[in-house]
């Protein structure tokens, strides 16, 4: 309890940018961002990024793990999870091992679904005559 270090900060909430604020630039953080206000810049590193409904990102975001309840205009790339919620909007392309998209939610781009990069199989195409 007290006195006891965590050595695990992925799922600690670090920083919140509030619903009544503007960020501008890019945020490195290893910890958990929560974003209800604006942010014109990208995100970098964190282990999970959670747009509230209110909120908005302008810029690309790569995460352990993404939750989008507002709008999100820019490239998503999540190691691990992307969650689009049913109000939710994105407008850039998308990389995830695992996707999941809420009915009535908004999305335009292209999606890649591997866990990495190297993992994708390739299949050959029939050829046709």
């Amino acid at each position: 309890m007290f006195g006891t270090k965590r050595k695990d900060n992925s799922d600690r909430l670090e920083t919140i940018i509030g619903q009544d604020t503007l960020f501008q630039g890019t945020i490195k953080s290893k910890g958990s961002i929560r974003i209800d206000g604006k942010v014109e810049g990208g995100i970098l590193e964190a282990a999970s990024v959670i747009i509230g409904a209110t909120g908005q990102v302008q810029g690309d975001i790569n995460a352990k793990n993404v939750y989008v309840g507002g709008k999100v205009t820019g490239n998503i790339t999540s190691a691990q999870n992307l969650e689009i919620q049913s109000k939710a909007q994105v407008f850039g392309d998308i990389h995830t091992a695992l996707l999941s998209i809420s009915e009535g939610a908004l999305f335009e781009g292209h999606c890649v679904m591997a866990a990495e990069q190297n993992k994708v199989i390739e299949m050959d195409l029939p050829v046709r005559r």
